[in-house]
């Protein structure tokens, strides 16, 4: 099985390249031989010189291409010439990737004992205020918290930054953070390195790069949708009545392998997570309605194969990079044929084989159609067993009836805990995208007048 340095699908020319010949310190070097990357991935190869002359970059490269480490990389070279707090920035569109980019900054950083901190909603803000003042290397944020923190945390400001980098840019500017973004480089200096990373290079992208890069080198890896070539993409046929015993037919047919199932709301990824647990798969949750710390717990459990089912919402769709998932499936069709991509990227990375497999109602088939004119390729058909799922479906609509029920009582609860109006905490400015997504209303905050 290759490993993630040897996935790219650079020239010749590149493929010679290693990490000493584009004139890494020492340290970095010793953290790439630890972390086993000896090849730099295309977007690698092409970044990191004009980086390392102190260029602005705009990246556009799909997801799973090795874009953390690239601009991570001219960073902690930077920042061994001259060390200081408070140094870089990272934006991230999702909490859960704001967490990932952290910890590769730190394993590549850790030969010079670099400090990170993750600022993002979800968290107590005393916590964060805390760590900030400790003046960390890197800070990596939502942009909506970070603001936050830029207006509310005395002490707090980004004056000295020396680098801001803007990853997934696309989705960050998809989530309408644009006007959070346009605060936060009111207050930065102009005098820095900026480096905007992105899967697409959407007219918002366009925008945001002419107000926010000076004079940038332009890195274009991938220049349309695309999925790679190791990926099996299947649909499976089906009424819409018989969607939730179709899906467990597939859970249950492919119980060996890691699975990931995607879904367009927050309240399918909870029920169809309820139904596969009472029929004993080991499925776990992850959606926006779940504390940070239930996010991250589920992640981990799915990440070292102690649950084989990960039920989520389009909140796991974008940069997540774990490493063996073998099945995407998608239980709805995304609206937006990008989003696909990004979904089914979650499997079959860094060169690796793996299968998607896309259900579809009566009512799915011009999404499809639309998605394979973009991608380019036709799906072929899952095989199924029509008697089988016959079979399943008394018990699939058990299942179902009780989810639906302890969904309900789950929401009693909340609300009770509540106690019909409280006050929400910041996190409206860090809602996840799979709340958007939804269409699920946002917190209103009351104040109240003296």
């Amino acid at each position: 099985m290759p490993s993630p340095e040897d996935a790219t699908t650079s020239t010749a020319n590149e493929k010679s390249l290693n990490f000493r010949s584009l004139s890494l310190i020492d340290p970095l070097i010793e953290a790439l031989d630890q972390l086993k990357f000896t090849t730099p991935t295309e977007i690698q190869a092409q970044v990191l010189p004009h980086a390392l002359e102190g260029r602005d970059i705009i990246g556009v490269a799909a997801t799973g291409s090795g874009k953390t480490a690239a601009f991570a990389l001219p960073i902690l070279q930077k920042l061994w010439d001259s060390p200081k707090g408070l140094f870089a920035c990272v934006l991230a569109p999702t909490r859960e990737l704001a967490y990932q980019i952290s910890q590769q900054f730190e394993a590549l950083g850790s030969a010079m004992g670099v400090r990170c901190a993750v600022i993002v909603g979800g968290m107590d803000m005393t916590t964060q205020a805390v760590a900030l003042a400790k003046r960390p290397h890197i800070i990596v944020a939502t942009p909506g918290r970070l603001n936050d923190h830029l207006e509310n945390t005395k002490g707090f400001n980004l004056r000295g930054l020396k680098f801001l980098v803007l990853d997934e840019a696309d989705r960050l500017l998809d989530m309408d953070f644009g006007p959070v973004i346009d605060k936060i480089l009111k207050v930065i200096p102009k005098e820095r390195s900026t480096y905007l990373f992105s899967a697409t290079m959407t007219t918002k992208v366009e925008k945001l790069h002419r107000a926010s890069l000076s004079n940038p080198v332009k890195v274009e890896v991938s220049t349309k949708y695309q999925t790679v070539s190791t990926l099996l993409q299947y649909y499976l046929l089906m009424p819409l009545k018989d969607k939730d015993a179709y899906l467990v037919y597939l859970a249950n047919s492919l119980a060996q392998n890691s699975i990931m199932i995607f879904t367009r709301t927050i309240h399918d990824a909870a029920r169809l997570s309820i139904i596969l647990r009472s029929l004993g798969f080991p499925a776990v949750p992850l959606h926006g309605h779940l504390s940070q710390s239930q996010r991250l717990g589920a992640l981990g459990k799915f990440k070292s194969g102690g649950r084989r089912v990960l039920v989520a919402t389009d909140v796991a769709s974008r940069g997540l990079d774990i490493p063996s998932v073998d099945v995407v499936i998608n239980f709805d069709i995304p609206t937006h044929s990008k989003d696909y991509i990004h979904r089914v990227g979650r499997t079959a990375r860094a060169g690796r084989a793996g299968k998607s497999i896309t259900l579809v109602t009566q009512y799915d088939v011009e999404l499809v159609q639309r998605i394979e004119k973009v991608i380019g390729k036709k799906m072929d058909l899952w095989p199924s067993d029509a008697e089988e799922i016959a079979l399943l479906k008394e018990r699939v609509n058990e299942a179902s009836r009780l989810a639906t029920n302890e969904l309900k009582e789950q929401g009693g609860d909340r609300k009770r805990r509540r106690g019909g109006g409280s006050k929400h905490d910041r996190d409206d400015k860090d809602r996840d995208d799979d709340v958007v997504e939804a269409g699920m209303p946002a917190y209103k905050k009351k104040r109240v007048r003296s």
